[in-house]
């Protein structure tokens, strides 16, 4: 947290359960933000609900898991299967995918959401802005 951020309270941890998301408009040094706070693999993540494609609302979409081609010897496709070790949110406008953990599109490494440093403590959720 830098000189000129806040803490935030925005919830009650359990109101982020496993897979699961709260997204939350918090006042911000420069107006208010949406934020979308996250809990995958037991940690918290928090992204600003602003698509790096179009600007749409990321972080309200379906939260799925990746999907992967398997893939034979050969290369030849034997199907699509999910990866639940991969968390995705899918900005509903346009379809855009981004990795719950890192914040960027699988296939666009370069295209992320912006990210806010978030905290637990005392059954309570903490996003610094």
């Amino acid at each position: 947290m830098t000189t000129t951020e806040r803490l935030v309270d925005v919830g009650a941890s359990d109101d982020v359960p496993e897979r699961g998301r709260l997204v939350v408009e918090i006042g911000g040094p420069t107006g208010p933000v949406t934020v979308g706070v996250f809990r995958f693999g037991g940690r918290l993540y928090a992204w600003e609900n602003r698509c790096a494609h179009q600007g749409g609302p990321a972080c309200q979409g379906r939260i799925v898991s990746r999907v992967r081609e398997r893939l034979d010897d050969e290369r030849r496709s034997l199907g699509l299967r999910f990866d639940e070790d991969v968390l995705h949110m899918v900005c509903p406008w346009h379809g855009f995918e981004y990795d719950v953990t890192t914040g960027r599109h699988p296939g666009r490494p370069d295209l992320a959401l912006r990210s806010f440093p978030v905290a637990e403590d005392g059954g309570r959720i903490r996003v610094a802005v």
